[in-house]
């Protein structure tokens, strides 16, 4: 008779625990990558209207500060000397015309030319707004 063999089973070897030290290493991240952002061409257009709004706001001869409706008349902080018969043009959120001042008073007493910083009362065609700009035509 053949003698067998006995398997032996082979048990798992216990590894030992290794201590490891802490070590205070900073973590390395990636830097981000910085975006750098292309200026694009002006157009001819945006510089034509940028050269518009200069001459427009030169052009500003004072500011709407009240309005009568009853008498259609408006009160206006002059910048600059205006005088009867000029053409100005009214401008706001919802006003936007031209007319020719045909009556002025300061104090209730007509004049026929307003100073720098003069409160004056035009006449006007339509209905204006506190804050709309006066400017000149």
């Amino acid at each position: 008779m053949a003698q067998k063999k006995k398997k032996s089973k082979k048990k798992p070897l216990k590894k030992k625990a290794i201590k490891r030290k802490a070590t205070k290493r900073p973590i390395k991240r990636k830097a981000a990558k910085k975006r750098v952002i292309k200026k694009r061409p002006v157009k001819k257009q945006a510089k034509i209207k940028a050269a518009a709004a200069k001459k427009i706001k030169e052009n500003v001869i004072g500011k709407v500060t009240h309005y009568f409706p009853k008498v259609r008349a408006a009160v206006v902080k002059l910048k600059v000397p205006i005088s009867i018969g000029e053409v100005i043009k009214i401008k706001g959120h919802t006003t936007d015309f031209k007319q020719k001042i045909t009556s002025m008073q300061m104090d209730r007493v007509p004049i026929t030319s307003g100073k720098k910083g003069q409160e004056i009362g035009i006449l006007v065609d339509s209905r204006v707004r506190q804050h709309d700009l006066v400017y000149k035509v």
